[in-house]
């Protein structure tokens, strides 16, 4: 169990400089997204026109927006979540000693 525990740690500490790039990229583009998602439902002209058409009028949300979901489908969340298991396995690693 010590040794599982040890390998999994040494594992989550490679894991880490990658993952502070890829919590970077999720944090910028997703205070991109908000900051157009915030123009584009101010815009008094969104509510006159249709749905596609205040998209087009909007680009900034409608890339950042896109982005955004190119990212959750390539598996970001992965990335950014995964190395967050190293105070858990901590966790139970006393929690076996004990």
């Amino acid at each position: 169990l010590k040794a599982f525990e040890r390998r999994l740690t040494e594992y989550i500490a490679c894991l880490q400089p990658a993952t502070g790039r890829w919590r970077m990229i999720l944090i910028v583009v997703s205070v991109c997204t908000a900051t157009g998602a915030w123009n584009w439902l101010i815009d008094p002209e969104t509510q006159k026109v249709s749905f596609f058409t205040s998209l087009w009028n909007h680009p900034f949300f409608t890339i950042s927006c896109i982005t955004l979901i190119g990212l959750f489908f390539a598996g970001i969340h992965k990335r950014v979540v995964a190395p967050s298991i190293s105070p858990m396995s901590n966790c139970f690693g006393r929690i076996y000693v004990l």
